[in-house]
């Protein structure tokens, strides 16, 4: 009975890990911007000035 007591206490250990760990994303800005991050790689970069052609 001592052990399922045990696994109890550790998930809620685990879970309350969790849920710190996402408010802590969420206040510094994680999930601010879920639009631009899947079409950044569709944007052409923009061309150094300092570029030598060699």
């Amino acid at each position: 009975m001592s052990v399922i007591v045990l696994l109890i206490v550790a998930g809620g250990v685990v879970a309350a890990a969790f849920l710190a760990a996402f408010v802590w994303a969420v206040r510094t800005g994680q999930f601010d911007d879920t639009v631009t991050p899947p079409i950044r790689i569709l944007l052409e970069d923009p061309h150094p000035k300092d570029a030598v052609n060699d």
